[in-house]
């Protein structure tokens, strides 16, 4: 059975795309493969000028933690680590200084609304709140590409700028 076939996709720098449509048709695995999480069966993926298919376990893995932000639907915040902690882990992997991390998710938290709340853990926080923060954290390493995997029941568009 086939998840995913004949699909081409073209989104160009500072465009917005959705994918929509109903439960099994496909969209989650689309995302999965666009964002290196799956490999997939036949053709090829590229992704800022990079051909994903291609790449090493351990290539495609660097890749995505310096040209991707994921935005999960669990949003799959580390409990043990606060908001801040959270935003700023990716930047710790790719190695920023600690000051510019600091910088970067003070201007995050106040970003999404949530300037004060970098102390605390996920679970002291709000699903919304939650959700913004896996928002932050997203986009704390200024990515080429963000991707977001969001229930269409409860997805309320976050007012960013």
């Amino acid at each position: 059975m086939t998840a995913v076939g004949g699909v081409s996709l073209t989104v160009e720098r500072g465009e917005f795309a959705a994918l929509v449509g109903p439960s099994g048709s496909g969209k989650t695995t689309l995302l999965n493969l666009i964002g290196g999480l799956d490999d997939p069966d036949e053709g090829h993926i590229a992704l800022a000028g990079m051909n994903l298919t291609s790449m090493s376990s351990a290539d495609m893995s660097d890749f995505r933690r310096d040209n991707i932000g994921f935005i999960f639907q669990s949003y799959n915040l580390i409990p043990v680590l606060s908001a801040a902690e959270n935003i700023e882990y990716i930047m710790l992997l790719q190695g920023l200084a600690a000051r510019d991390r600091r910088k970067r998710v003070d201007e995050m938290l106040k970003m999404v609304g949530l300037d004060g709340l970098g102390h605390r853990r996920p679970a002291e926080l709000s699903g919304g709140q939650q959700q913004r923060v896996a928002v932050a954290r997203a986009m704390a390493s200024s990515p080429d590409i963000i991707l977001g995997f969001f229930r269409t029941s409860i997805f309320r568009p976050l007012k960013l700028f």
